[in-house]
């Protein structure tokens, strides 16, 4: 079968392909846009993923939507329904837009193709998947599992917000679900808005916050037990209860009820990412994260009751806490755990194409036991060296052309040492929200003043904020408490003993920003205050240019680590085009840009001739 699935309308839309059940392309839609998290039909992803295969609307099997509109709706009614006249605000928005839209998916999806290119709108099959369907198919069909429990739990999708599965070969069964208004996703999305970050998108800034609570304290075990016996009661199975007298999701314009969680909590809503952090904010953040976590272990533990299987597959917008995934690995309740780097509703693109090949299509796997089918999530456009020379030649840039990736790699190796950071631009776009080697800025993690420099001069966010790890794969042992690859940094592994630093004895009580300046370890950079971090492990097989970069580092600094954090600035997607690194390269204080065997460097940086033979680069 040839597939195509869309996720569109509510946020992170994207496309992905797939033919006979291998996946082909998967982009989202905000990398074209340039508007994050952008919810518009992706007709620039679905061209992209055409395009790629040399495919014709008309040659596809079906074009798949990640769920059911009808589902949703039968939802809102029934929940405006019951909370009435409370939300009617929220209600008189709602409805015209359903009543003009999503109600009539289906046209509206075959109207939206047709801006990508004309096809024979009466013999296009369109199929809607349930939601947490297609997150569960994202999750188990590219694993390197025939069988498998496979968790999922995110915000909403029509009705479930979690389920449980049992995935074996082409079939996936359903043996429970979490329903609205209780969901993880939400609860976890409230404390997300009520600390002052942006809902479905500064959920990652709360667990990246959480580390600076104080663990074991008097306020945090407070907060804690306050989110237990008043927000939320948790079942032994890991379903919980939400007392909606404290939120507002359901049928309001808010996540959470302020006034009561000031009398809860004991201090208002952080209203603004700019307003000063207190430790109080830090103290809720980390309680909410353990309460998360505490969930989370419980869902899995009845996961593997339920099917009795050693593998989980994981996927929806929770999966993405790797903090929570890397808790979870080390209580050892199933023996291996494969999570989708496009866990959230992106990935629902994905999953709902191989849902429709292998349970509408019946679509054969390939075999008991394979690789991940998610090859390394390298599934978004490439540029070629002409494209990248004709940008450069546009914007009359100077730059050098290595003619091996051995005097490139060595090349960019010394800047790095020197302490020069650098935009990394290779390959095909990742899929989904992390840098893994292809869109990624690249730094030396030896360096105690990185971390500060790169969110204050490149990214441009918020000083606190930690950085992640990619790590040579067979060096992996050597840095970081972690058996296992974790290719797509969605695992929170402890830093080694032997990297770390001496801290003072009152460290874990100070305040925030003076143990994040503490030093802690050898890789100060990459390690977060409480001797964590967000580990990539990077294999030979899966990205051998950035594996033999990574190498080339090491032979220079007996280090195999870099700091490696997405390409983009605060508020904007991930670069996509060598226009986009070029100007988001100009547009900061980054000091070097590598773009295929192109160089660039800053006009006030040294020449970089002398790195290499003459014979081995031209200068342009």
């Amino acid at each position: 079968m040839k597939v195509l699935g869309i996720s569109a309308y509510y946020h992170d839309s994207a496309a992905a392909l797939t033919v006979d059940g291998q996946i082909v392309a998967a982009v989202q839609e905000e990398r074209f846009t340039r508007i994050k998290h952008n919810d518009s039909f992706p007709v620039n992803a679905v061209r992209y993923c055409l395009e790629y295969a040399g495919l014709t609307i008309d040659q596809l099997d079906a074009v798949v939507f990640y769920d059911k509109p009808f589902i949703k709706f039968e939802r809102l009614i029934e929940t405006y329904y019951s909370y009435a006249p409370r939300g009617i605000v929220s209600f008189l928005k709602a409805m015209p837009v359903w009543m003009r839209e999503k109600l009539f998916l289906r046209n509206i999806i075959k109207d939206e193709l047709e801006d990508v290119m004309e096809y024979d709108r009466k013999k296009l099959k369109v199929l809607f998947p349930e939601h947490h369907l297609s997150h569960a198919a994202s999750a188990f069909y590219p694993s390197p599992y025939h069988e498998a429990a496979i968790l999922t739990v995110d915000g909403v999708g029509e009705w479930a917000t979690a389920s449980i599965s049992h995935g074996r070969g082409g079939e996936i069964t359903v043996l429970k679900e979490l329903h609205f208004p209780d969901s993880v996703g939400l609860l976890y999305s409230a404390f997300t808005y009520y600390l002052g970050f942006k809902v479905n998108s500064g959920e990652y800034k709360l667990m990246g916050l959480a580390p600076y609570g104080i663990t074991g304290s008097e306020r945090v075990e407070r907060f804690k037990n306050i989110i237990k016996e008043k927000l939320v009661t948790i079942a032994d199975d890991g379903s919980i209860r939400l007392d909606q007298q404290y939120f507002g999701y359901a049928v309001g314009l808010r996540m959470a009820r302020d006034a009561s969680w000031a009398e809860l909590f004991g201090f208002k809503r952080r209203k603004k990412e700019d307003e000063p952090l207190e430790q109080y904010h830090c103290d809720l953040a980390l309680a909410i994260q353990q309460v998360t976590e505490e969930i989370v272990l419980k869902m899995a533990t009845e996961a593997r009751r339920l099917t009795g299987s050693a593998n989980l597959c994981l996927a929806g917008g929770v999966a993405l806490n790797c903090v929570a995934n890397g808790r979870l690995l080390r209580a050892g309740i199933f023996e291996n755990i494969w999570i989708q780097p496009a866990a959230g509703d992106a990935g629902g693109a994905l999953g709902a194409a191989l849902a429709a090949e292998y349970i509408y299509g019946g679509t054969s796997r390939i075999s008991d036991e394979w690789p991940d089918g998610m090859q390394g999530a390298y599934l978004g456009p490439a540029y070629t060296d002409d494209e990248i020379k004709e940008t450069i030649n546009r914007y009359k840039a100077a730059s050098v052309q290595y003619l091996s990736d051995t005097s490139l790699c060595e090349a960019v190796a010394e800047l790095i040492e020197m302490g020069m950071v650098v935009g990394w631009y290779q390959g095909r776009a990742e899929f989904g929200p992390r840098a893994l080697g292809h869109r990624t800025i690249l730094a030396d993690p030896r360096n105690k003043d990185m971390q500060q420099r790169l969110n204050l001069k490149i990214k441009y966010r918020e000083g606190f904020r930690p950085f992640a790890p990619s790590v040579l794969l067979e060096d992996m042992g050597q840095y970081f408490d972690l058996d296992r690859e974790s290719p797509y940094m969605l695992l929170v592994a402890d830093v080694a003993p032997a990297i770390r630093k001496s801290v003072p004895i009152d460290y874990a009580t100070k305040p925030m920003m003076e143990r994040l300046y503490t030093e802690r370890s050898t890789l100060q950079s990459i390690t977060h205050v409480d001797f964590s971090a967000r580990v990539q492990t990077v294999s030979r097989d899966t990205n051998p240019l950035y594996h033999q970069l990574l190498s080339a580092f090491k032979a220079k600094t007996g280090c195999g680590v870099l700091v490696n954090t997405s390409f983009n600035v605060r508020g904007e997607p991930p670069v996509l085009t060598p226009e986009d690194a070029l100007i988001c390269f100009m547009n900061t204080e980054m000091d070097v840009l590598v773009m295929g065997r192109y160089v660039l460097l800053k006009q006030e940086q040294p020449d970089m001739s002398h790195l290499l033979p003459k014979k081995q680069f031209k200068l342009d």
